[in-house]
């Protein structure tokens, strides 16, 4: 009897061992991956699970994760047996990649992913986070080798986006998303980054040029502009007086003609009229000097204008 209660105690004691050896509580965002004797069996979900002691076992992933080290980022192997859903970023160190115009240039990315299927995650490759990390790196290298340096700068959003489609198709095949692909620095040669800045002082120099040459023709236009108007403006002034002043002339010669009792004859009359002018314009000449030359022709018009006077006065008697 002692020995059946024995034999009871130690079989019930071996059964509670084996309940609490086979429970496995899985936290939320975590998965794990059981193989019964070597096979796939199950992939336990977050909450409290119950497997087989010493007949299922968790199967391990191993995951490279970068660690500071003596200042420096060191790559360091570990085998998980709890596979992280929640998404994950991977700051891969920085490496030279040359552009379509051969120029050497190191380039720092960061990837962000998500384990969708565990399963797939842990037998469709070795090494998961190696192998998002090197596929992710040559594709940069491929991408970054068909641009030329001066492009490249501009097409981040570019490559990140062909990276991505590039990375989530290979992605699908190993159990993974990946949700986005950041560049994030791009450093340059010294040498290469002091000809740029020589290039853009010179690109701005030039702009300013144009600026000022183009300043320059509107300025030279609106002159032009201006004086071709106002020599139309002076033109229609001298025309309007030259009008008048014709006008005059006529009106004059026809109160001339009309006081000689139309008498007189027209070309005199003339003759007169441009004598009173130029008797007009003798004072304005006097004050040129002490002396003043008078052309041989003045004698003749000063010569009508006193018969001109003596035939008005005849006629008016």
């Amino acid at each position: 009897m002692d020995a059946m209660l024995v034999i009871m105690l130690v079989f019930a004691l071996l059964v509670v061992v084996l309940l609490i050896k086979g429970l496995m509580i899985v936290q939320q965002s975590e998965a794990v991956v059981i193989e019964r004797l070597g096979s796939y069996q199950k992939t336990l979900t977050p909450g409290v699970n119950w497997i087989i002691p010493f007949v299922d076992k968790p199967r391990s992933i191993k995951v490279r994760r970068y660690q500071a080290i003596g200042g420096e980022n060191v790559a360091v192997v570990q085998e998980e047996t709890r596979i992280d859903r929640r998404e994950t970023v991977l700051d891969f160190p920085a490496q030279s990649v040359i552009t379509a115009d051969n120029v050497s240039v190191t380039v720092n990315g960061a990837l962000y992913f998500q384990v969708i299927d565990p399963e797939r995650a842990v037998y469709q490759t070795e090494n998961l986070i190696q192998a998002i990390e090197i596929l992710a790196k040559t594709s940069l290298r491929s991408e970054v080798g068909r641009m030329e340096l001066d492009k490249l700068f501009e097409s981040r959003q570019e490559i990140n986006d062909k990276l991505q489609i590039v990375m989530d198709e290979a992605g699908n095949k190993w159990g993974v998303k990946v949700t986005r692909v950041e560049i994030q620095d791009i450093n340059i040669p010294v040498e290469v980054e002091d000809a740029m800045r020589k290039q853009m002082a010179a690109e701005r120099e030039r702009r300013a040029l144009v600026l000022q040459a183009s300043g320059e023709r509107e300025a030279a236009i609106a002159r032009a502009e201006g004086e071709k108007r106002s020599n139309i403006l002076v033109a229609e002034g001298e025309r309007e007086a030259a009008i008048l002043m014709a006008d005059g002339q006529r009106q004059a010669i026809d109160k001339v003609l009309s006081a000689g009792n139309e008498k007189l004859d027209p070309q005199l009359v003339v003759g007169y009229l441009l004598g009173l002018e130029y008797l007009k314009t003798l004072p304005e000449i006097g004050k040129q000097g002490d002396r003043v030359f008078l052309p041989y022709e003045a004698s003749s018009v000063l010569g009508a204008v006193g018969s001109i006077e003596a035939l008005l006065k005849g006629t008016s008697k």
